[in-house]
């Protein structure tokens, strides 16, 4: 499954890459403390959902081989499947392209209708005290912004409820709507405080300082999303409680790949009381960092095609996909917010009197800020979906490696599982070259099974790449 995509982001540089990679099949980027409003945004099949209760476990999911399920050559669907999936590529390609020039719409209506400085002024009457004024000015704008944006992300969850994608209640996602824009503004104050001090302070360096700061602080909300944000969102419970023999499976697998991951850091998430799609993933660092599988993905998928997906987790730790996320999102950051610096005074010489703003150094000039910010992290959306399509294809590569010798005819049973995977979650037989350009964050199934079942070093005589 997909997270949503990052919108109208006040932390662009906190959020490039602060989320957890899944191997779902969709191509959309995960959830981000910046908004943290969870709504699916993989429009999927009617399947129905794995709720906790019916979760199967791994002693009947064992039986479940080889044997008795159909072998899978390439990515199939039914007819009635694959046009749906096929309409709904569609759809997700014409949204990613709206919801970006939406977004610019609604930083246009709060610039235009000068809201920023009436906020502003309501701040500065209040209180001379910088922090009191951004306690007063964030959550002002930012739950203006997110008012604004609403008609998008309620047309988003219209759609994955049609498709079958979300059981999820309104009354259950329009709280967890609100618990995201309670974090937002949680994070924003933080955010709009700090980085207008340093604008007042060094108007010519601002834009270096702040990244500085916000590297350690980067870091930090990596390893606080998986213990404090996520179980804001959904429940979690220790793998091995819920299914004791699969976690001793994973364990073996773990072993095989000479990594010590405890049981203690693989977790069960209740995804079935919103979704029908699958998932897994690794987030965290440090003693945040974990492996989570949802119910969904054990009720759907066999012993050894969760392990598989396991693997390809596994993959992410031991590559250092986060690290090198991280890496990737300051170097990004670093040229973001140059730009910005450079740009934002012609913006404002141009059209700040119009818009109310004073300078660059006004609260008043966030609104202008982000929509510069937003043009340039879109115009970097294929550094970063190659970026994360490359990382998804190793973690890929080094499932099916580690697998091999547990699992009997590894290639055909990573190539069930994307199947699987595939089907669930309705992901695009056809994928427009232009959105996997744009927006995919992992490759596209029928490229990740034919990979699977083409990837054979062994029968060449050569050594595997990561593992030995």
């Amino acid at each position: 499954m997909s997270r949503p995509r990052a919108k109208i982001s006040l932390g662009l540089i906190l959020a490039v890459l602060l989320v957890p990679r899944g191997i779902q099949a969709s191509p959309r980027a995960p959830e981000e403390l910046v908004t943290a409003s969870i709504r699916p945004n993989v429009l999927a099949s009617g399947a129905q959902a794995a709720t906790p209760d019916n979760s199967t476990p791994a002693a009947t999911r064992s039986r479940d081989t080889l044997e008795t399920q159909k072998k899978v050559t390439a990515y199939t669907l039914p007819p009635d499947l694959y046009k749906k999936a096929v309409d709904l590529g569609r759809i997700h390609f014409r949204f990613s392209l709206i919801g970006f020039f939406y977004g610019l719409v609604v930083l246009w209506i709060v610039l235009q209708f000068r809201l920023a400085p009436k906020y502003r002024d309501w701040a500065e009457k209040a209180s001379g005290n910088p922090f009191v004024q951004a306690l007063i000015f964030a959550p002002s704008l930012l739950l203006t912004m997110g008012v604004l944006g609403l008609p998008s992300d309620i047309y988003e969850n219209m759609v994955s409820r049609q498709y079958g994608l979300s059981i999820q209640s309104w009354g259950s996602w329009f709280w967890d709507w609100s618990k995201g824009q309670f974090l937002s503004v949680g994070l924003g104050i933080i955010v709009i405080c700090g980085l207008y001090s340093i604008i007042r302070k060094s108007p010519r360096r601002w834009w270096l300082y702040f990244w500085l700061i916000s590297l350690p602080f980067t870091v930090f909300l990596v390893f606080l999303q998986p213990v404090v944000v996520d179980p804001m969102f959904h429940k979690f419970e220790p793998l091995q409680m819920k299914d004791p023999a699969l976690t001793a499976s994973l364990e073996q697998m773990v072993q095989h790949a000479g990594e010590n991951i405890p049981p203690e850091r693989m977790f069960w998430m209740g995804a079935g009381e919103k979704t029908t799609t699958l998932n897994a993933y690794v987030t965290g660092i440090g003693a945040s960092k974990r492996i989570v599988v949802w119910d969904t993905t054990i009720a759907k998928m066999s012993t050894p095609q969760i392990v598989f997906v396991a693997g390809h987790e596994m993959g992410h730790y031991m590559l250092g996909h986060i690290w090198k996320g991280l890496a990737l999102a300051a170097l990004l950051s670093f040229v973001l917010l140059y730009l910005a610096f450079r740009t934002i005074g012609w913006l404002l010489a141009r059209w700040g009197g119009d818009w109310g703003i004073r300078g660059v150094n006004d609260l008043a000039s966030l609104p202008a800020l982000l929509l510069l910010l937003s043009v340039f992290m879109f115009i970097a959306n294929p550094l970063t979906s190659a970026f994360s399509r490359h990382d998804e294809h190793q973690a890929d590569q080094y499932g099916l490696e580690v697998t091999r010798g547990l699992t009997p005819d590894s290639s055909q049973v990573a190539a069930q599982a994307f199947q699987i995977l595939g089907e669930v979650d309705l992901s695009n037989p056809e994928p427009n070259p232009l959105d996997i350009l744009m927006f995919y964050s992992h490759p596209a199934i029928p490229d990740r099974i034919h990979f699977a079942l083409t990837y054979d070093p062994w029968s060449k005589g050569e050594q595997p790449e990561f593992v030995k």
